[in-house]
């Protein structure tokens, strides 16, 4: 199938996306009237030029971060670690990007994560931690890169609309809400590229694991299980304060969306799957 990401796309960011657009909006525009109305002049533009100093002082944090990447962490390329960056390459034209991200692989001291990132322009990068690297087996791998392609993909750092629908983000559980959904996207969008769904499964998992020693003897099912053993109100206000989904929610989100692409229309079937179930 041809990728499309609004097949794709988890139908809560539907919902938040366009929400926290106009929120935004209108939060912009009321700070404009409020400058151009307000007879406290001064105090509105105070509150302006700390804005601007904000701006620049992010502006020339994501210079200086660029130029620190290059010396610190280490580019993937066709002559340093090529099968990681093969990966990188077809993941990004069956999704469709023009570009393929540079990718880096930098010392985590241990923390397992992985990153999209756009620093300046419009080249998109993805940063992969080395702790990730040493623990999943490349099947996995290949979900975490599908993962945070699908933050490039999905426009979630786009850098206009990311400064449009920034002040919704600032809304009390509003913005944690919105950025749950993105990554209940990308994780979709890692599986579809993927076409592993036990390797997709337990490459969440092992984001609690962690463990390189266990990570052929995970049980995702067994883990997706213990979401039952979660306290209703406490994990209630845990996941409505939180910008990600719980793991054991990920993999429970995961395995239906499967299983749900295997059995109704072909343009959700996952790549390798040559019949409908």
């Amino acid at each position: 199938m041809n990728f499309e990401v609004s097949k794709i796309k988890h139908i809560k960011e539907k919902i938040y996306e366009p929400i926290t657009l106009i929120v935004g909006i209108l939060i912009w525009l009321w700070f404009l009237l409020a400058v151009l109305e307000s007879p406290a002049h001064s105090i509105i533009f105070t509150l302006v030029f700390y804005i601007l100093i904000f701006l620049f002082i992010s502006f020339v944090s994501r210079v200086m971060m660029r130029a620190y990447i290059f010396g610190h962490y280490v580019l993937v390329g066709e002559r340093q670690f090529p099968h990681i960056h093969q990966m990188v390459v077809d993941a990004s034209r069956r999704v469709g990007l023009k570009e393929v991200p540079k990718t880096f692989i930098f010392n985590s001291n241990g923390v397992m994560n992985a990153m999209a990132v756009r620093l300046l322009g419009r080249t998109k990068y993805v940063w992969l931690t080395s702790a990730l690297i040493d623990a999943d087996n490349d099947e996995q791998i290949r979900f975490v890169i599908g993962h945070e392609l699908g933050h490039h993909v999905a426009g979630h750092l786009d850098i206009l609309v990311s400064i449009l629908r920034f002040p919704a983000k600032m809304v009390p559980f509003l913005g944690a809400a919105y950025s749950r959904s993105r990554e209940l996207t990308c994780d979709r969008i890692g599986i579809w590229l993927s076409g592993d769904i036990e390797a997709s499964r337990t490459a969440l998992q092992m984001l609690a694991c962690g463990s390189a020693r266990l990570n052929a003897q995970m049980n995702a099912t067994v883990f997706q299980e213990q979401e039952n053993m979660v306290p209703p109100i406490t994990g209630f206000f845990l996941h409505i304060f939180s910008g990600y989904p719980r793991l054991t929610q990920r993999v429970a989100e995961i395995t239906e969306w499967y299983a749900y692409s295997k059995s109704t229309s072909p343009v959700f079937r996952i790549p390798g799957e040559t019949a409908l179930s």
